[in-house]
């Protein structure tokens, strides 16, 4: 599976020079892991003081998982550094670790795992950490880097795996494909590859070098096609370089490369010493995007495997395995979901990295390692909370209940019992996080409990990190935006502008937003209250402006601060316009497209979604300038309008919205200058939401498949359109639900098959 570990001259003098015992080695574990723990009880500074004193790669392990913390909670750059810096020497030592644990006869030799298997996923799990750091990083060239390790730790995590399943196979006498390892080191000899702008490269044919073509420079993974990023889809045999990330030279790259060459790959790969052709594939086989394919699972999987057993099984004797088996479900579940959570606009990520995600897959390997009680557990059980009560929160297009699973209570895709249990039981291993609290607080929003959530935070003993209150602050915020308490919203974001310097643009437009809809509900009845909030909206919302572009992300300018720039030009380029205030310039309700964008009409009750109806039928009734406005602001009111008919089940009405208002416009009077051009796309998305509720409503009333099939196509096509669309504002953010949509949408055709044969 690896064709060999990262050497270098900087690794051996970062190297520990501790000597590896069978017997020290679970010590040091231990200790690392009992230091590490502190993280989830929001005591940073008691991990710090209990990783101080250790040298050995898991404490540097657990050096690099607080600073990480630090770094993502925040996202300031100077603690990234620091983080960077710290992974880097844990990495480092994992890498000589690593190579040690293959020579040294008192390492420790698990019965499942080959030599040295827990260095590996110390050196996966801190390249994971560093991808993520290099993603948030502003620069380009580090986000082009944090591919390039997440795509290593995928082999090194794919390697684990194979391991586990060959001694499952081997213990319950199955046949083995393939020899056994002694190691996860290839038998093969390798010759690094590089590309001509230094981008790491490693597929090519026995020797390692590229058949043909040049390789691609870095400029290749920006706005061209992906087809010369050198991914072939033996990609999981990727060979390891011999030199250390390091040393490999990164150029931060012009916009405007056109084309990019494309490789072609002779369909051999060495595989641990075994020559074999690639499935199907024949010489001289071009790599294009629909090549780029990875094994949902690896087809060493066998029934009965590790995933069915519990912590205490009597395979999971010893500490080490339980940190192997743990932290690799936990990295290779999260990589699996993270990657199937990548939205069309951002697809070409995927060929960087060179596989795509597995759903389902990733998620059951993270509920299997929340099992147990270690940082492993605890950070699977935090990430599979946030799945649930954030991204499944996010997305409309979702699963319904399985009944083959018996400890599933879905609503909605949402396994509501089973997160109630997980939430229960890492609030008892670790009472003193507020972080499990925050998570409680999704959950109630989730089941439509909005105010009850809103008192859990409000009510919460304050987290000694700052981050971690900032984050609750946050989530108070979009609560208060969502039940319509906009004194509240207000107040609340512009307190995240002092706790969080991620997006003030954000904070400053939303806040700025709700005293829109205070002036807007005290116009009439208060004149000299509506002009106080007139004045204070209008401050707040120039504002944001000026904070927009400070922060970047892979060294471009954040979607929402792009969004809010062209918003307030847009309104005061009306009130010069018409004449008017630009409070009064401002149009459909800013506020309510926020919710939608965040998708908060999920979380309202019935009530509280028939007052985003009265707040949106404003702008027809209440508002002077409501005939001057053209097709691209009344396509904002019928998409907005549509979401909300359609959470309150309404689904016939959506649509006829939707059609009249949106779908029988020419797309092109919807787009260009200062236009809200999210709206034709969106709307094409939400007639397929409107389907997939509709056939949900008919298979509860037992209609048959077929029925529910014609549903299922109508709603395919409306997706499919909206995933190729052009892009747009926020195209990114509707992605996701689009990319959710598609993967609920193949499922479901692929039970359905089954089920027919």
């Amino acid at each position: 599976m690896l064709r060999g570990w990262i050497q270098s001259k900087k690794a051996e003098v970062n190297a520990s020079t501790h000597s590896l015992d069978a017997l020290a080695e679970p010590q040091n574990l231990e200790a690392a892991m009992r230091a590490v723990t502190h993280i989830m009880n929001d005591d940073l500074e008691a991990a710090e003081a209990g990783l101080t004193n250790g040298n050995s790669s898991f404490h540097k392990l657990g050096k690099g998982m607080v600073a990480f913390l630090r770094a993502t909670l925040g996202f300031e750059q100077d603690i990234m550094r620091e983080a960077s810096q710290r992974l880097a020497d844990a990495e480092a030592t994992a890498s000589s670790d690593y190579r040690r644990a293959q020579k040294d006869s008192h390492s420790y030799k698990s019965q499942i795992y080959p030599p040295g298997s827990e260095f590996a996923l110390c050196h996966a799990m801190t390249q994971l950490m560093s991808a993520v750091v290099g993603v948030l990083n502003e620069s380009l060239t580090e986000s082009i880097r944090g591919f390039y390790k997440l795509r290593k730790a995928y082999v090194t995590l794919n390697g684990i795996l194979d391991a586990e399943a060959r001694y499952m196979k081997k213990r319950h006498g199955m046949a083995v494909d393939s020899p056994g390892r002694t190691s996860l080191v290839s038998l093969g000899s390798h010759k690094s590859m590089r590309s001509m702008n230094g981008v790491p490269g490693g597929f090519g044919n026995e020797t390692g070098s590229l058949p043909s073509s040049k390789a691609p420079s870095i400029r290749s993974f920006q706005g061209s096609p992906i087809e010369g990023s050198q991914v072939s889809r033996g990609v999981q045999h990727e060979e390891l370089e011999t030199t250390n990330d390091d040393e490999d030279e990164f150029y931060d790259a012009d916009e405007d490369h056109e084309h990019s060459e494309t490789a072609t790959y002779a369909g051999h790969l060495e595989m641990n010493g075994i020559n074999g052709k690639l499935d199907g594939a024949p010489n001289g086989h071009r790599v294009t995007k629909d090549s780029v394919t990875i094994p949902a699972q690896s087809k060493l999987s066998a029934p009965n495997g590790l995933m069915d057993h519990d912590p205490d099984s009597d395979i999971f004797s010893n500490p080490i395995d339980v940190f192997i088996h743990s932290g690799a479900n936990l990295c290779f579940g999260l990589l699996l979901v993270m990657l199937s959570l990548i939205p069309p606009a951002f697809g070409k990520l995927l060929f960087i990295i060179g596989f795509r995600g597995d759903r389902d897959r990733g998620v059951r390997m993270l509920w299997q390692a929340s099992k147990f009680h270690n940082i492993n557990g605890a950070m699977a059980g935090l990430i599979v909370l946030g799945f649930y009560n954030t991204f499944v929160g996010f997305s409309d297009i979702i699963p319904d209940s399985d009944p083959t699973i018996s400890d599933q209570d879905t609503v909605e895709g949402y396994p509501k019992e089973r997160i109630e249990a997980l939430l229960v039981d890492m609030r008892s291993r670790h009472p003193q996080s507020q972080l499990w609290l925050l998570e409680e607080a999704r959950e109630k929003a989730s089941n439509r409990q909005l105010s009850e959530a809103i008192k859990l935070l409000e009510g919460s003993p304050k987290s000694p990190l700052k981050q971690v209150e900032a984050i609750k602050m946050f989530e108070k915020s979009l609560e208060a935006m969502y039940i319509h308490d906009y004194a509240l919203c207000a107040k609340s974001f512009i307190t995240c502008v002092d706790m969080n310097n991620w997006s003030h643009a954000l904070y400053y437009y939303i806040a700025g937003s709700a005293n829109v809809e205070l002036y807007r509900q005290h116009k009439s009845s208060d004149p000299k209250g509506a002009e106080v909030y007139a004045n204070k909206a209008t401050e707040l919302l120039k504002q944001a402006p000026k904070h927009a572009g400070k922060k970047k992300f892979m060294a471009r300018q954040l979607p929402f601060d792009i969004f809010v720039t062209r918003k307030i030009n847009k309104w005061e380029s009306r009130a010069h316009d018409w004449s008017i205030p630009f409070i009064d310039a401002v149009g459909v309700s800013p506020i309510e497209e926020m919710i939608f964008f965040w998708n908060g009409y999920k979380r309202m009750n019935p009530l509280q979604l028939q007052t985003s109806l009265d707040r949106l039928t404003w702008s027809e009734t209440s508002n002077a300038n409501w005939r001057r406005e053209g097709h691209d602001e009344r396509a904002i009111l019928a998409v907005l309008r549509g979401a909300t008919l359609r959470s309150l089940t309404r689904y016939d009405e959506a649509k006829k919205v939707l059609r009249t208002n949106v779908l029988s416009i020419d797309p092109a009077e919807l787009k260009g200058g200062l236009k809200d051009d999210w709206t034709a796309p969106a709307a094409h998305y939400e007639m397929g939401v409107n389907c997939w509720m509709q056939r949900r409503e008919a298979a509860e009333n037992g209609v048959g498949v077929d029925v529910e099939g014609q549903w299922v196509r109508e709603c395919e096509s409306w997706v499919d359109k909206a995933s190729k669309w052009e892009g747009y504002s926020l195209d990114a953010r509707i992605g996701l639900k689009i990319a959710t949509a598609q993967d609920t949408l193949k499922k479901w055709n692929e039970r359905n098959t089954k089920a027919k044969a």
